[in-house]
Order: structure tokens, then sequence, then C-alpha cells
């Protein structure tokens, strides 16, 4: 089938200099509301992707995102949140941006256009077959990515992507494609929006049934959040306190003892 880079079609939208406030909101809205439609046409496949990646996990493989520009710090985020929310070792998921550290804050001019550094970075991982590599990008056509996915298909690591157009040549190199097809974005070409927003459902996606899967949540709480400030251990004694049906004192009391939610609840009620 023939590529068509949706991403860069001309928006439905014109005349944007002469709209009003009201008027441009409305039509960001409008069409914010195609992207919760075109993810869930893909969850087939965002749930083939989540099962390989338990399976890789469970056997003590990490979980990469690759990407570029919004792509790459998409990835970052999700990838940076999961120790605080889940309690998962800061290596079992990993953001790779190109152009590194700096790319996060500023773009670093042709690092997206790579095509050796991808897997560069990736091997300073020591990246292996029990690994899986996700490569990021509205448009699918990243070189730093794809070169670096083409790379770890060589080299018998799962691949996956998640995109924006169909049939891109990033999709071309994973085994695991996701192609949210979100349409034209409000601003032609700006696909920090809809495509963002879609990679970014995509991504929460990702990382939250994944560790579910790993027992990282009971019911439906953080049972190994890391309590890294006053919200979040007031979280924390209000768990314990649900989940044994103890006062805040002793909720609070155990939390102190333990450090950890999971270590107190299971502690007192093997006590």
């Amino acid at each position: 089938m023939d590529f068509i880079k949706i991403t860069e079609q001309d928006s439905l939208h014109d005349a944007l200099e002469d709209k009003s406030i009201k008027e441009l909101l409305k039509g960001i809205h409008q069409e914010d509301q195609k992207v919760s439609k075109a993810t869930h046409n893909v969850l087939p496949k965002v749930e083939q992707l989540i099962t390989k990646t338990v399976t890789q996990l469970q056997k003590g493989g990490r979980l990469f995102y690759i990407g570029a520009g919004t792509s790459g710090r998409l990835g970052i985020l999700d990838a940076s949140e999961c120790p605080p929310t889940f309690g998962s070792r800061p290596e079992q998921v990993i953001g790779i941006i190109a152009g590194g550290k700096a790319a996060v804050y500023k773009a670093v001019e042709n690092a997206e256009d790579n095509t050796n550094q991808g897997w560069i970075d990736l091997k300073n991982y020591k990246v292996s077959a029990n690994d899986i590599i996700v490569g990021i990008a509205a448009s699918g056509t990243t070189p730093y990515v794809i070169e670096a996915l083409r790379e770890a298909q060589k080299n018998n690591i799962p691949t996956a992507c998640i995109c924006c157009n169909e049939n891109s040549p990033l999709a071309s190199v994973s085994d695991f494609p996701v192609e949210v097809i979100v349409g034209p974005e409000f601003i032609t070409g700006s696909s920090r929006m809809k495509a963002g927003t879609a990679q970014k459902m995509i991504l929460n996606m990702i990382s939250t049934v994944t560790m579910v899967r790993l027992g990282h949540v009971r019911g439906n709480k953080m049972v190994d959040m890391q309590m890294s400030n006053s919200k979040l251990k007031k979280r924390a004694i209000k768990i314990i306190q649900e989940q044994l049906s103890v006062s805040p004192e002793v909720a609070y009391s155990l939390l102190n003892e333990h450090q950890n939610i999971r270590k107190a609840i299971d502690q007192f009620n093997s006590g």
C-alpha cells in the first residue's frame, strides 16, 4: 500500500489569524475529540505490544522508548514516571531522545536525521534480546528511530512503534506497530498536538497496564509508589488505613516502620 503522510496534510481549519480566541479553542477541541476514537481503533495492537512487553520484563528485560523531538520527550516523560508511581527500578523503563539530554529542553539541530546514533545510543545500554524497543515518531519517517529499530531487529531484539501514519518506514521495522491515525493537525504539520496527545495516551496504557500485570498495583492502589513528598505520604497513609481498616495513627505508624505501603500491609496481615 502507498505511504501517505497524513500528519503533514493541510489542516481542515484556515485563516486562523482571523479567528477569535473562542473560535480557535473550539477548533482545537473539535480536532482533539478525534484522538480518543483513533486510539480506541488501535487497542488490539496496543494489547499485543503490552503482552510482549510484560513477557520481556518478566524475564528481566527492559522497555526502551526511543524518539526525537516531542516524541522523544514523551517517551522520557513516561519512563521517568514509572519509578515514583510504581516503585519500578529506574533501569527497567528507559527513555532515549535524539540529541541526548540537551534535546529534552531545546531542539538539537539535525539530531533526528542521524542514521547511526540511535543504535549507538541503544548499545550504550547493552540492549539484548530480553529487551523491547518502542520507536516513537508521529510521521513514522524519523531516520534516527527507524535505523535504531532496524538494527535491533537484526540483533533479534523485539521492536514496536507508535506513529500516526499508515504503512510508514518505521512500521516496516516494527514487530508490533501501533499506527494511530488522528488526521491532519489544527496547525498544519504541528504533530505535537493531536499526534502527541495520541502518543501520550498510548504510552500511558503501555506503562500502566504493564506495571499492573507485573504486580505493582493492588485493587486500584499504587502500593509500591515512592513517597517523595508530603502529598504522597498522606496518600500512602490513606491507602494503608483503607486496606487494613485501621486509624490514621496506626497507618502512620506502620508506614513509618516499614517505609513501604506493600510491606506495611503485608506485615500487618501476617502478624
